[in-house]
């Protein structure tokens, strides 16, 4: 009996050593000029209230094919701290050996946690989470900003803090002023924050989007159902942490949500453009044929939107990943062209609204 326990100890562990081997790959354009980084800010461990160890969380950004994460536990909420006593630097310590063996970025990090308002914070790019260790919410925060931090605010819409509506308050405002708050999370987990959208997008804030996760992400996400963590894509000159750091700095974002992708028009149409190849080609003197091939791990969900009635087309489509579709557009009176215009509804330039865009017929 011994014996056969054993035996399966090893073959778990066997098995467990390599899968680690096999990194996942998530398959989204680079921008021109930059390199697409899939990044993870916000996640906890049993260093605050997450429920793993450290190092698991580098393995599960490894498999799922993230390149960079922060383990962002909280300086003021320590449920654990009975069974565990550390520095505040403990989580990212252990970490970071597991982390540069398997090629992810690991970014210091951790949870500026305070009601409301200002609410939570993360900070990441730290040197010391201790020095955030402080009474005041203001002193955590120059504390942070001493160190370079990058500052966003987390979850802003969550209802244990902001059960009735969506508010920024004049803290907020006092800390942008100031220059503690760069960015927002515009999704935790699966839930979109519309107003924080908004903001972001009038008040020159950063695009955030995390996973917060405190189990074993497989118990957040249906990975074998094609499902993955939510996460910010980081268009940065280099994959490197100071590459990340320098465009959240400019503000080079998306937010990547299930189907969802998250952020200004810009980056959303080159990231739509490297994904898909468009041709089209006159079938006839009263049609053409338009060929999409998806070289993408995207989908594309398209509406039709105002357009030359002559042109007849599609109502809806839905590009899938790494699919090649055809369709027919009909020229009707005369038309020798045009505009075939839609909305890609699942790529979110403004708040709850699809990006506009045209594929043209030349006459």
């Amino acid at each position: 009996m011994k014996r056969t326990l054993l035996c399966l100890l090893i073959a778990g562990l066997t098995a467990s050593a390599g899968m680690a081997q096999v990194r996942g790959k998530v398959n989204i354009p680079n921008l021109n000029g930059f390199v697409t980084l899939k990044c993870d800010f916000h996640i906890h461990t049993v260093f605050s209230d997450g429920n793993v160890w450290p190092t698991v969380r580098v393995n599960e950004a490894y498999l799922e094919g993230l390149d960079a994460i922060s383990i962002t536990d909280h300086i003021e909420y320590r449920p654990k701290s009975d069974d565990i006593k550390a520095s505040h630097n403990r989580s990212y310590e252990i970490a970071l050996p597991t982390a540069k063996a398997q090629g992810i970025i690991l970014i210091r990090g951790s949870e500026i946690t305070r009601s409301m308002p200002p609410g939570h914070h993360n900070a990441i790019f730290l040197t010391d989470c201790d020095e955030l260790d402080q009474k005041e919410w203001m002193d955590a925060f120059r504390a942070a900003q001493k160190q370079n931090a990058f500052i966003f605010w987390n979850h802003p819409g969550w209802d244990s803090q902001q059960p009735d509506t969506t508010l920024w308050w004049a803290e907020h405002t006092k800390m942008l002023e100031q220059g503690v708050m760069m960015g927002i999370e515009v999704v935790n987990g699966d839930e979109y924050y519309p107003e924080a959208h908004q903001w972001c997008l009038e008040k020159k804030l950063t695009m955030i989007g995390n996973s917060d996760v405190h189990n074993p992400i497989q118990m957040q996400y249906n990975f074998a159902n094609g499902a993955h963590r939510t996460m910010t894509l980081v268009f940065a000159k280099e994959a490197t942490a100071e590459g990340i750091y320098e465009a959240l700095k400019e503000r080079r974002t998306a937010i990547y949500s299930k189907e969802r992708l998250i952020g200004e028009e810009r980056y959303l149409k080159e990231l739509l453009e490297n994904a898909l190849d468009i041709k089209v080609e006159k079938a006839s003197t009263t049609s053409a044929r338009i060929t999409i091939t998806n070289n993408s791990d995207l989908i594309f969900h398209l509406k039709k939107t105002k357009h030359d009635e002559r042109l007849i087309y599609f109502r809806n489509y839905t590009i899938v990943p790494h699919g090649k579709h055809v369709f027919t557009v009909r020229l009707q009176d005369g038309a020798q062209g045009g505009d075939v215009n839609f909305s890609v509804e699942n790529f979110l330039t403004q708040p709850n609204r699809g990006m506009p865009y045209t594929i043209k017929i030349t006459p």
